[in-house]
C-alpha cells in the first residue's frame, strides 16, 4: 500500500499471531458451513447475512495482516532533524540515537518508534504512529466479527427454524454441536479481551496519551483531553474523512504537523 514492509523476528509473536489467524480461519470456514449456507438454502436468512459475515471477516484479516507488517514508525539510523525542532528531540539512552519526544525504545524490536503505544505480540509488531490506525481497525472489526459469530451460534439453536435436511458434510453433521461450542467459547474469550483493549485505546486517543505514557505517569492530568477528539482521531487515522477511518485498504497520510506538537509531555 505504498509503505515498506516491517517484519519482526519473534517466535513468541509468531505463535500469538498464528493463534489469532487460527481462530479467524476456524470461524470463517465452519460458521458458513454449519449455519449460514444451510439456512440460506432453506430460505431462513437472506444473502445479505452471508455477505455481511464475509465482509467483516475480510476487513478483520486485512487489518490484522497490515498492522503486523506495517512500519509502526521506526526511526532511521541518521534522522534529519530540522533546525527549528532540535530542542524537541532527545537522546535515547538505549540505542544512543536522537529521537523526537513521545518516541520510545522497544526492547523486543531493538529500535525506537515514533509515538509508540505498546508492543503487541498478537500482531507481532509495535503499535506506533504509522500503524496505530490499523490496530484500532483490527480491534473494531474483531469485536464485530466475534459478536456476529456469537449471535449466529445463538440463533442457530434458539431462533432459526430447524433444518429440514442434513448437512452434506458428514464430519460437520456429526460434530456440529462441538464445533459451535468451540466457536462460541472462542468468540466470548476474544470479545471480552478485545473490548477492554479497544476501550483503553479509545480513551488514549481522546486524552491524547499513549499506553506507555499512562504507565509511566509522565503526563499531567491524563484524563483531561488536550485537543478536540476530531483532531486526535484525524492525526491517528491520517485523514479528516470519517468514512475512511473504517477502510483498511488505503494509504495513511501523515499529518503535516511538527514534532513539537508533543512539547507538553
Amino acid at each position: 500500500m505504498g509503505r515498506r514492509i516491517h517484519f519482526v523476528v519473534d517466535p513468541q509473536g509468531w505463535c500469538c499471531m498464528g493463534l489469532i489467524i487460527f481462530i479467524w480461519l476456524y470461524n470463517t470456514i465452519f460458521i458458513p458451513k454449519v449455519i449460514l449456507f444451510p439456512h440460506y438454502e432453506e430460505g431462513h436468512i437472506s444473502v445479505v447475512a452471508i455477505l455481511s459475515f464475509y465482509f467483516c471477516s475480510l476487513f478483520c484479516i486485512a487489518s490484522l495482516l497490515r498492522a503486523s507488517v506495517a512500519d509502526p514508525g521506526k526511526l532511521p539510523e541518521n534522522p534529519k532533524i530540522p533546525i527549528t525542532e532540535r530542542e524537541y528531540w532527545e537522546l535515547c539512552n538505549k540505542c544512543n540515537m536522537m529521537r523526537p519526544k513521545r518516541s520510545h525504545h522497544c526492547s523486543r524490536c531493538g529500535h525506537c518508534v515514533r509515538r509508540m503505544d505498546h508492543h503487541c505480540p498478537w500482531i507481532n509488531n509495535c503499535v506506533g504512529e504509522d500503524n496505530h490506525w490499523l490496530f484500532l481497525q483490527l480491534c473494531f472489526y474483531t469485536q464485530i466479527l466475534s459478536s456476529y459469530t456469537l449471535i449466529l451460534d445463538f440463533c442457530h439453536y434458539y431462533y432459526f427454524l430447524p433444518l429440514e435436511k442434513e448437512n452434506g458434510d458428514v464430519f460437520v453433521f456429526r460434530h456440529e454441536l462441538a464445533l459451535l461450542r468451540i466457536s462460541a467459547f472462542m468468540g466470548l474469550i476474544v470479545l471480552g479481551g478485545i473490548s477492554g483493549l479497544f476501550y483503553t485505546q479509545l480513551m488514549g486517543i481522546f486524552t491524547d496519551t499513549t499506553s506507555i505514557e499512562k504507565m509511566s505517569n509522565c503526563c499531567e492530568d491524563i484524563s483531561r483531553p488536550r485537543k478536540p477528539w476530531q483532531q486526535t482521531f484525524s492525526e491517528v487515522f491520517g485523514t479528516q474523512w470519517k468514512i475512511l477511518w473504517f477502510i483498511p485498504f488505503r494509504q495513511r497520510q501523515p499529518p503535516q504537523i511538527p514534532y513539537h506538537f508533543a512539547s507538553h509531555v
